[in-house]
């Protein structure tokens, strides 16, 4: 029986994104093997599971800890192939597995979006882009999300295989079931929210990169004027409640809702009116591809990957990363009833490429 190594940062990367591809692997007689930094997470479809001190920093003395532990381990097991995930686990893990690609063990590593791109600060150029052009020589396959990052590998980084895959894949399963319009409007009532309000939502972690404070500053005013616009912003608070203090100063608590780490995001989309993303930085973004695989028209910041997924003024609009007026100005556009007409059919058309049996049969 072949055997796989899957590594990345924490568990929880598991739960978000790998699910398909253990049961892909599981599924062809893999024995799966898992190596992340345990966080309680219950993942499935796997065989034996190390914890992996990974760090999610530059943290010199976690790394080196991580690094002797990951050559312990792949001098204990031999792995056909190993699947990385994740710059810091996946850099570890590529130094540890140096030697063993002689003797034929596969390596890949899947880029969920490089933290060198347009528009990133200096630092992560002097920073990240030398060491990923480095390791691409310890690296079999480079697999890139989307267009700006395959093109930059492709042109690059020459020591390795660059091809580009459809986003991680979206897994629709989680989309199968339906809804009365009376459960729509259970929801609803559950989060204040009545029948005619006009609600968006914007599924993210609170960070500093996703920009919910910036999302709120920029909607005070229109939403003040036009009450019956709601955004929904559930996601873990990682921001130590910023965000509320925020909404609060600001007198929208009865219309921007934080709602917290939820569990039931399929159910949202198909009870809001559209989505919306402010993140200046993405890999290929599942918040958006779920909402387009709904219909949902989108607003969003126009920042790398965004615009692999909408098309300007037909699925939705792309947003100029500090026009904080245009923003709120196509929020309202949608509200009122203006254009957009045909997003949902082409959501349709374009998001099926992004499939996740389109993902997963690239290997």
């Amino acid at each position: 029986m072949k055997k796989i190594l899957f590594a990345a940062n924490l568990d929880s990367f598991f739960i978000k994104f790998l699910i398909p591809y253990l049961k892909f692997f599981k599924d062809k007689n893999y024995e799966i093997h898992i190596a992340a930094k345990e966080d309680g997470s219950n993942i499935p479809y796997y065989d034996k599971k190390f914890n992996i001190n990974f760090a999610r920093s530059l943290n010199f003395k976690q790394n080196i800890e991580s690094y002797k532990q990951m050559k312990d381990l792949l001098k204990k097991e031999h792995y056909d192939i190993i699947f990385c995930h994740t710059p810091f686990g996946a850099a570890i893990t590529r130094l540890a597995a140096k030697k063993y690609r002689k003797t034929g063990t596969k390596v890949i590593y899947i880029a969920h979006g490089f933290h060198f791109f347009k528009g990133a600060p200096l630092f992560n150029w002097l920073t990240f882009y030398p060491a990923e052009k480095y390791l691409s020589k310890f690296t079999d396959i480079l697999l890139t999300i989307n267009e700006e990052d395959y093109n930059r590998a492709n042109k690059k980084f020459k020591k390795c295989n660059v091809k580009y895959m459809p986003g991680i894949g979206l897994d629709v399963s989680k989309f199968g079931f339906s809804m009365t319009n009376e459960e729509k409007q259970e929801l609803r009532n559950s989060l204040n929210l009545k029948e005619d309000d006009f609600v968006g939502i914007y599924a993210a972690e609170i960070l500093p990169r996703k920009r919910q404070e910036w999302l709120i500053r920029s909607l005070e005013k229109t939403i003040k004027e036009n009450n019956k616009i709601h955004i929904l912003l559930p996601g873990r608070d990682s921001m130590n409640g910023k965000c509320h203090e925020l909404v609060k100063s600001l007198g929208l608590e009865n219309n921007i809702h934080l709602i917290g780490l939820r569990k039931d995001i399929p159910r949202l989309l198909k009870t809001v009116d559209f989505a919306t993303s402010s993140s200046k930085q993405e890999g290929l973004p599942v918040n958006i591809m779920e909402a387009m695989y709904v219909g949902l028209p989108i607003v969003a910041c126009d920042c790398r990957g965004v615009g692999d997924l909408v098309v300007n003024n037909k699925n939705g609009y792309l947003i100029p990363l500090d026009d904080s007026k245009m923003f709120a100005e196509k929020i309202e556009n949608l509200y009122k009833g203006l254009g957009l007409k045909d997003a949902k059919k082409i959501d349709e058309e374009i998001i099926s490429d992004f499939l996740i049996d389109n993902a997963v049969n690239k290997f």
